[in-house]
């Protein structure tokens, strides 16, 4: 069965007049808030060596957060596979400039998978007051924030006690570094193969599992070689959950925490430097690897 992404894209043409408009005063632009300074020790949090894999690439090093709360089959498939040696040496086969690296296919064709059962669709997940959610922005009737380093997109918090299990819908944001998981034409199709965002792509959301964001190499995902096929691709040397990794050889890394006042900070500079055009894809996640 063919694991690939359907892309799919409309074109909006705008057409207007121009005519003479009576001379306005300019209001004052409004103040920019300034840049947030260096984090203090209060902005950063350790991930959890169970939900970081280190994927050693032919571009260098990439670490991707994992994110059980909204994708838990998919966390624990992608974990699976890695400590099984599935993803060592595999190809990135796909690669779109503007758009994604596609990974993890065991034929690296785009038409394989592992032996385990496909998976049910994890496009959407249930966000409960004991999720950890930051708010970046209320538009009354949804809510976009970050659960970890990930962005989502939420109903109304508002709507919380109507709903039998006192929990409301969100998605993942498929912003730049995003981890979703590839899939036939069926929506639970997807099995090995996943996908790393070189840039936004909203289109994605609700239609592809998202299960986690890389939290340092972008870079890297961002030079991987292009191409539908790939003439002589990169490839993922050997991928390690973290935890798996000896202590003594095992990366060190800290990332900012969205509920920490560096991150508030972040928020109010983006949201005043952008005004409506404000995207949660903008906000910077820092991180210091040693």
């Amino acid at each position: 069965m063919i694991r690939s992404l359907l892309i799919s894209s409309a074109v909006l043409a705008l057409a207007g007049s121009a005519f003479a408009a009576p001379k306005a005063k300019t209001p004052a632009a409004p103040a920019v808030p300034s840049a947030p300074g260096a984090p203090t020790a209060a902005d950063w949090r350790t991930p959890d060596p169970e939900n970081v894999l280190v994927i050693d690439t032919s571009k260098g090093r990439i670490l991707l957060e994992l994110s059980p709360q909204l994708a838990p089959a998919h966390v624990v498939r992608v974990k699976e596979l890695t400590r099984t040696g599935l993803y060592d040496g595999r190809l990135f086969f796909r690669v779109i400039d503007a758009f994604m690296a596609q990974t993890g296919d065991p034929q690296d064709t785009g038409q394989g998978g592992s032996d385990k059962p496909d998976l049910e669709a994890e496009f959407t997940f249930r966000r409960g007051p004991e999720t950890p959610f930051v708010q970046v922005a209320d538009q009354t009737v949804a809510e976009i924030g970050f659960v970890g380093a990930l962005p989502v997109m939420t109903q109304s918090s508002m709507l919380m006690p109507m709903t039998k299990d006192g929990k409301i819908s969100g998605w993942g944001l498929y912003c730049p570094g995003v981890a979703g998981m590839a899939r036939g034409e069926a929506e639970a199709s997807a099995n090995s193969q996943f996908f790393l965002m070189r840039q936004a792509y909203p289109s994605l959301e609700k239609r592809y599992t998202a299960f986690g964001r890389v939290i340092s190499g972008l870079e890297a995902v961002r030079a991987i070689k292009v191409g539908e096929p790939v003439v002589d691709p990169d490839k993922m040397l050997k991928v390690r959950v973290m935890a798996d990794i000896p202590a003594a050889e095992r990366p060190k890394v800290r990332v900012i925490d969205p509920a920490g006042p560096w991150f508030k900070a972040e928020i109010a500079n983006v949201r005043g430097a952008m005004g409506a055009d404000f995207t949660a894809c903008a906000i910077r996640i820092p991180s210091e690897v040693k």
